[in-house]
This record gives structure tokens, C-alpha cells and sequence, in this order.
């Protein structure tokens, strides 16, 4: 891009998904500019930050008149935000597919028109239709906001009828404002993930599958490639390759799956670069973020290969001391530059190898030394 202007990246939210995006398109030549409505958005440490609300389309339309494309940092930017900067400004992903990725039940009903199986479900929005639900759906199940839930938020888990009044107490008040699913619960065999990307001229790639561990609805640990996979890898880079041409989709999303019996079902879709894909800032050969921003740019897509295996921790709520991922060999330290909270987001790590033995070794060494042993298990369990 030597003697060209600098393009400029607009990204909606400015988190630490903003954070690495920016930090990505810095060596391909480009430029970033954040907006969020709050004044310490981490991304801001690392890119010039609008603060604006979602609503204030005189900041907005200011933004985008510095901008050459728009992104997003995350899902819940409304989706009618996202049309009006489209009528401005080029905007990747586009803004349909944000709004199906807001709506479970029509991310759910699209699943499904793609060839994709999903747990059964069935929508609620008075305390009798639960009942009702509950009686076609059975339990265990979960109770879920349509809208603005993430990470476990939003949601309360039935373990039989007689929970309904607790789901209804809990849940029950967003039901005329945004809507409530109930889905059965699916006692399923893994986690996966699948990372994708889709460039302006419909080229499409994808990453190893990824295996996923969550601690109280949140992602704790990932192991790429995720082993013993069989034909899933083919299934799920097919069914994501449905969507991404469904939505006319541009940019990096993540499909979210459980495995049953052998067979996929589909969870849910971030329409973003995703927590479960930053392993491939170092265990690929290009990252989610550098994909994303020459999707968005209209760039040709990286190599999305593993480069050997890699597992990531998260760090949840604040951050463990950084010296024995430091002194690790091939492990690497992100600090997304966050005030501790319970429950937020604050960095995670990622340790690399050329192969599962040499990673177990490595990742068992550096969960004793974190204290993160009875999370690791399952993962190096996995390994071996």
C-alpha cells in the first residue's frame, strides 16, 4: 500500500476486540478510529477514540466522514445505528447480518434454513407461554433473552417445571422489551468453535476448529486445532461457507457448536473477530484481526493454517501475575489495558508448540505455575 493514502478503519465499540483489530492493521498500512460511549475504552490507549452514543448521529456522522470502511467491536450496536452509517459509508459486516446475529431466534430460525441442526427451541413471551414451552421443549433447559445477551448473561437454566417461577422472576420483566427463547438444554460431548472469514469478493477461509472449556458461561480456555475431529472440520468450514454466502457476509465471524453424538449443532454466531480465535495472533499464519481488516479493506485474505498447536487461557476479573507465561517458551502475554471487575475480560495468554506432546508439556508447566491446573485437565486431557 507503499504511496497510497493510508486507508481508515472505523470500528463501533472499543473494546479489546477494537484494541487488537487496530494493533493488526497498523502493519498492512491502516489506520483506526474507535467510537464508544465510554471515555476509557481500552481500545482508545492504542487508536484516537470518539466517545458518542449510539444515537448521536451528529458524532456519528462526523465519524464517518473520516473513515473509508466501518466494523464492529461487538454485536450490540443497534442495528439501525449500523444502517444509517451504511446510507454514509461502506460497512462490513453488513448491517443484516448484525441484526441476525442480535435476534436468536432469527439467528436460530437461519441456522436451520442453512442446513445447520440446533437444540430445540421455542419463543416466550408471557408467563403461561412458558409453560407451554416448557411442555413441548422439556428440561433441562435454558431460558434466554433474545437480545443483548453474552457470556452467560441473560440467561437461567430450568432443571425441571417446577423452576419456572424462579426463570419468570429472573427473566420474565425483558420479555415485551426484547424477548425470550427457551431451548433445551443439550448434554453435549464438546465445544467447538469455527473461525471464518469472507473477503469483498466472496474468497472464504477458515481456521482449524477450535475446542472450547467455559467456566460459568464464559470461555476460560481453547485448544486449536481441536483433535480427533474426524469429518467436523469439512462439516463446519461447509456450513459456515452456507452462512457467510446467505449474509453476503465480509469480515471475520465465529460459529459456535456443539458436538452430540458425532453430529453438529449450531449454538450461536458472532458476526466478529471472536475470544475463541485469539490463539491465532501467534498460532497462526495470519491472525483473525489481520483477516478481518483486509477483508474489510478489500485486501487478499492471509494463510489461515496453524502454524503447530496452541492453546490460550482468559483471564477473567484481573489479571494473574505475568512472570511464568514470560519466562515460558513460545507463550505469549496480552494485557488489553482494563481495570479489574468481576466477570470482565481483562487479557488472556497464549502458549504455543510444534506438536500436542510438546504442548501438554508446556501448558501443564505454566497451569501449575498460574494455578489454573483443574481448568487445564480437560484440555490436557485432550492432548494426550
Amino acid at each position: 500500500m507503499s504511496g497510497q493514502r493510508q486507508p481508515v478503519v472505523g470500528i463501533l465499540g472499543g473494546g479489546q476486540l477494537a484494541r487488537m483489530l487496530a494493533l493488526a492493521g497498523a502493519p498492512l498500512g491502516a489506520k483506526t478510529m474507535v467510537v464508544d460511549s465510554s471515555a476509557d475504552a481500552c481500545a482508545g490507549q492504542v487508536a484516537p477514540l470518539v466517545v458518542a452514543d449510539w444515537t448521536d448521529y451528529a458524532a456519528l456522522e462526523a465519524f464517518a466522514a473520516q473513515v473509508d470502511v466501518i466494523t464492529f467491536d461487538f454485536e450490540n450496536v443497534p442495528a439501525e445505528t449500523a444502517r444509517w452509517l451504511a446510507e454514509r459509508v461502506a460497512v462490513f459486516p453488513a448491517p443484516q447480518a448484525l441484526a441476525v446475529a442480535q435476534d436468536r431466534l432469527a439467528e436460530k430460525t437461519l441456522f436451520r434454513e442453512c442446513g445447520l441442526p440446533t437444540p430445540d427451541f421455542m419463543t416466550v413471551g408471557t408467563r403461561e407461554e412458558l409453560d407451554q414451552a416448557l411442555a413441548r421443549v422439556g428440561t433441562p433447559a435454558i431460558l434466554k433473552t433474545r437480545r443483548l445477551g453474552y457470556d452467560g448473561k441473560g440467561q437461567f437454566r430450568l432443571a425441571g417445571p417446577a423452576d419456572a417461577d424462579a426463570a419468570w422472576a429472573a427473566l420474565g420483566a425483558q420479555a415485551a422489551r426484547h424477548g425470550l427463547i427457551l431451548e433445551a438444554f443439550v448434554p453435549f460431548e464438546r465445544e467447538l468453535s469455527v473461525i471464518a472469514v469472507r473477503a469483498r469478493d466472496g474468497e472464504f477461509r477458515t481456521w482449524p476448529l477450535t475446542g472450547n472449556w467455559h467456566v460459568d458461561g464464559v470461555l476460560s480456555m481453547s485448544l486449536a486445532p481441536a483433535p480427533d475431529l474426524g469429518q467436523l472440520q469439512q462439516r463446519a468450514t461447509a456450513l459456515a461457507h452456507t452462512l457467510a454466502e446467505r449474509l453476503d457476509y465480509v469480515g471475520v465471524f465465529a460459529l459456535e457448536l456443539f458436538v452430540k453424538d458425532g453430529e453438529l449443532l449450531g449454538n450461536e454466531m458472532a458476526p466478529r473477530v471472536h475470544n475463541s480465535g485469539h490463539w491465532t495472533i501467534e498460532g497462526a499464519h495470519t491472525s483473525q484481526f489481520e483477516n478481518h481488516v483486509r477483508a474489510v479493506l478489500g485486501l487478499p485474505l492471509g494463510d489461515t493454517a496453524a502454524r503447530g498447536v496452541a492453546a490460550m487461557f482468559n483471564w477473567i476479573g484481573e489479571l494473574p501475575v505475568a512472570a511464568p507465561v514470560l519466562r515460558g517458551v513460545d507463550a505469549h502475554w496480552h494485557d488489553y489495558g482494563k481495570q479489574s471487575r468481576p466477570g470482565r475480560k481483562v487479557g488472556h495468554a497464549t502458549v504455543c508448540a510444534a506438536d500436542a506432546a510438546q504442548l501438554a508439556i508446556r501448558l501443564g508447566e505454566l497451569a501449575v505455575a498460574l494455578g489454573r491446573e483443574e481448568q487445564a485437565a480437560s484440555v490436557l486431557q485432550s492432548l494426550r
